[in-house]
């Protein structure tokens, strides 16, 4: 199989099919959008648009399927969300109910379907950019981590914000939040900067990580919001079964990157949209 970041999203979302991918998809098909998925019964669907649309940094939505539709046409023709990510989680009454490879057999006609950008999009444009990415060097990935910023809540649905981290000297820290500024698709720029315990983040103590993680003595941690927010935001909504992606385990699309400078949520994928 070719290097992860050199693969076509349709031959990734193929491998996840064939089951040959069921890792994380951090560093694969560099250049073009990943999501976070949450499909939650027709019920409650109308009450998530609203909290996405009142948190667009947390969850900048790209894409909204129709009821009992397991396609997003706009992100991709192939793309079927009961096969094509590398992990799933789902959540029974808001309680956790284990990781799944597929979603075929829980699949319900009311299902709906809603896509976001994730933070993991815009390393390529980073690099591109000439940010010295050096926790990648040291075989290191990103960290989350609970704050204790809190996201506006919406019929139900409300909880903390989840934040990834990323260290920088802070001259790369500068030119990445001037970079990520633009696309706020993929969440856009940091929500914090340096001194962690101000939102009450312990470094060394994260949620989750794929790696090891340091914070060299010339670098800053930079918090960009997590698409895995509205798993808790869910979780307090409670529906009797909801199945989002899996922690790192993203819908990877047909959407180049570079395409979503300076569009917005409102914008979404329409060609021609956003700044120059």
């Amino acid at each position: 199989m070719s290097a992860a970041g050199d693969l076509a999203p349709a031959a990734l979302r193929a491998a996840i099919r064939r089951g040959d991918w069921t890792g994380p998809t951090a560093g694969a098909v560099r250049g073009y959008l990943q999501c976070n998925l949450a499909i939650l019964p027709e019920g409650f669907a109308r009450g998530f648009e609203s909290w996405c649309q009142a948190n667009p940094g947390v969850c900048p939505l790209v894409a909204v399927g129709k009821p009992g539709d397991p396609r997003l046409p706009s992100l991709g023709g192939d793309i079927d969300l009961r096969t094509d990510l590398p992990g799933y989680s789902v959540f029974r009454g808001g309680r956790p109910g284990g990781h799944v490879l597929a979603i075929g057999d829980l699949w319900r006609d009311d299902f709906v379907a809603f896509a976001f950008g994730c933070s993991f999009s815009f390393e390529g444009v980073l690099l591109g950019e000439g940010v010295d990415l050096r926790y990648l060097a040291r075989g290191e990935r990103e960290a989350i981590y609970r704050s204790s910023l809190e996201t506006t809540p919406v019929d139900g649905f409300s909880g903390p914000l989840i934040v990834s981290m990323r260290p920088l000297r802070p001259v790369d820290a500068i030119r990445a939040i001037e970079v990520t500024a633009r696309y706020p698709l993929v969440h856009g720029a940091p929500v914090h900067i340096g001194k962690p315990e101000a939102i009450r983040v312990d470094p060394d103590r994260p949620m989750e990580t794929l790696g090891g993680i340091s914070v060299a003595d010339d670098e800053l941690p930079l918090f960009w919001a997590c698409g895995v927010t509205p798993q808790l935001a869910i979780r307090r909504a409670a529906p009797d079964i909801c199945i989002t992606h899996r922690s790192a385990h993203m819908l990877v699309t047909d959407i180049p990157v570079d395409t979503l400078r300076d569009r917005t949520p409102e914008d979404g994928l329409t060609p021609g949209s956003g700044g120059s």
